[in-house]
């Protein structure tokens, strides 16, 4: 969405919020984004603090979850399936959303998102959509 620039991506979550709280149009993007926020009422007071939820640093060592980084990996997920690539992800989705619902199932792959992207970027290679697969794959058997 924004490269590497960690603090407008924040911006942007950020201004997405303000705009569906203050009821102003959104562009599609800026209604994908909203609509994630709100379904995580948990970062709405952190993302009432603007420049210190810009700031922040979250340590994941000391059991903090980065709710950018959350809220991207749902992101992520719903636009792997509306372009159904990596291909055969968006019928993997629908299999698991019969057992879980939308919310969960999301949190289910974003598991086997967040080690796909982890992994690519250890190995400074793209991420192994087979592998990503397999995973996904795995938990929809559970």
């Amino acid at each position: 969405m924004f490269g590497n620039d960690r603090d407008s991506m924040r911006r942007y979550y950020l201004q997405c919020w303000q705009k569906l709280q203050q009821k102003l149009p959104m562009d599609a993007l800026e209604q994908q984004v909203a609509s994630v926020i709100a379904e995580h009422p948990e970062y709405h007071a952190l993302l009432g603090k603007n420049e210190h939820a810009i700031q922040r640093d979250y340590i994941p060592e000391t059991g903090e979850t980065n709710p950018f980084l959350h809220m991207g990996l749902h992101l992520g997920i719903r636009e792997q399936v509306a372009t159904n690539r990596p291909t055969s992800i968006a019928a993997h989705y629908q299999q698991l959303i019969s057992k879980h619902g939308v919310h969960e199932t999301e949190h289910r792959m974003m598991d086997c998102l967040a080690e796909s992207i982890w992994l690519a970027q250890r190995n400074h290679a793209a991420p192994d959509e087979a592998a990503y697969l397999e995973c996904i794959q795995k938990i929809a058997a559970r």
